[in-house]
């Protein structure tokens, strides 16, 4: 099957032949077990005596294991996390119940939190760092008249202060006044580092160093309702706000102190009106479980399509053309087919620099 490198002619007859088995696929294949299959590529023999086509199946509602971690090497799932556990906690439970392939999520959650927990999977955690800018969407209850050492409620008292008579209206006020872009000063029980030490660390020794503010921006934020001293709240802000900080600076606004007792994350742009899935749902029935693919992660970025000719090139990190592709540092790389390539960066005259191409696909391809 090898050849070393691509005529004309062979090009031609793999881009018709790809044309053509995609749609007639698209035509004849009718199982409603296996749903859509998409031709990724084909390669021809030196003599055309034969042919390697690719094929990916998706909508599989019953795959065996094989087939789930072939989808898991470039998917992602947001998952509802629990209480009680640690953001690694949860991804490693689910790494396990999908056969043990690697992933990472992005942005961490609490213990004490529950929500969108974004989970890239296999090659997925290529595009990690998009979701990691992205704005987040909050619920929160802050227990006004309380601080703890924490800020929340796995932390003791470690102050009491009165809580104004016309809390509900100050707040209300104060809320409006912190829309915007503002800094804010980390806490100490973070996950941020000191000398390759995370602050919560030193700060369970009883060590308090000093930590630059950092810029945040609110987009909004409401306050839903007031239960005594219960303030039930929502806000949209941008990555590295920390709602505990954010909840002890609306105490402090109006003269008191306060605490987290509740925090659920309801969005991670873009994926605002996305269903989530829990933690149980993986473990007990992990065939069920809705992938999203990589690309997902990336609707801000233009897509281009690259000639099925130019795919093998593109997955050996050779710049190919994409006629009338306007320049941009980075860009969605697809097969004619639809397959999510990778990433890639357009320069001038629509020439495309592959930059982040998924492995597993090349290696497909060599």
């Amino acid at each position: 099957m090898a050849r070393s490198g691509p005529t004309q002619r062979h090009q031609r007859i793999e881009a018709e032949m790809l044309r053509t088995l995609a749609e007639l696929i698209s035509r004849e294949v009718k199982d409603p077990r296996v749903g859509p299959v998409t031709v990724t590529a084909v390669t021809c023999a030196n003599d055309l005596s034969e042919a390697k086509v690719l094929v990916v199946p998706f909508g599989v509602t019953e795959p065996d294991p094989g087939l789930l971690e072939g989808l898991n090497r470039a998917a992602g799932l947001l998952l509802d996390k629990p209480q009680g556990l640690s953001s690694n906690a949860a991804l490693q439970r689910v790494r396990y119940a999908l056969g043990r392939i690697k992933g990472g999520h992005t942005g961490s959650l609490d213990p004490m939190a529950t929500g969108m927990l974004p989970l890239c999977l296999g090659e997925a955690t290529k595009v990690a760092g998009d979701l990691l800018e992205g704005r987040k969407t909050y619920t929160f209850t802050a227990r006004l008249g309380l601080r703890t050492s924490t800020g929340d409620v796995e932390g003791p008292v470690v102050q009491t202060v009165a809580v104004p008579h016309d809390a509900q209206a100050r707040l209300a006020e104060v809320a409006v006044q912190m829309h915007g872009p503002s800094m804010q000063v980390p806490p100490m029980y973070s996950a941020l580092k000191r000398d390759g030490q995370p602050l919560y660390q030193l700060a369970r020794q009883g060590i308090e160093v000093e930590r630059a503010a950092r810029p945040i921006d609110i987009r909004s934020l409401q306050l839903l309702g007031v239960d005594g001293h219960d303030t039930h709240w929502r806000v949209d802000c941008s990555k590295g706000t920390y709602v505990r900080v954010l909840a002890e600076d609306l105490a402090a606004r109006i003269g008191t102190v306060a605490h987290l007792v509740a925090l659920r994350r309801e969005a991670v742009e873009p994926f605002d009106a996305h269903p989530m899935v829990s933690l149980e749902q993986v473990l007990e029935d992990p065939g069920s479980v809705v992938l999203l693919p990589a690309d997902a992660a990336l609707p801000q970025l233009v897509g281009l399509i690259v000639a099925a000719a130019d795919v093998p090139r593109l997955l050996h990190g050779q710049a190919v053309q994409v006629p009338g592709a306007v320049a941009c540092a980075r860009a969605r790389l697809y097969t004619p087919a639809g397959q999510f390539l990778g990433l890639g960066e357009v320069g001038p005259h629509g020439v495309v620099q592959p930059r982040r191409i998924f492995n597993e696909l090349a290696a497909q391809l060599t």
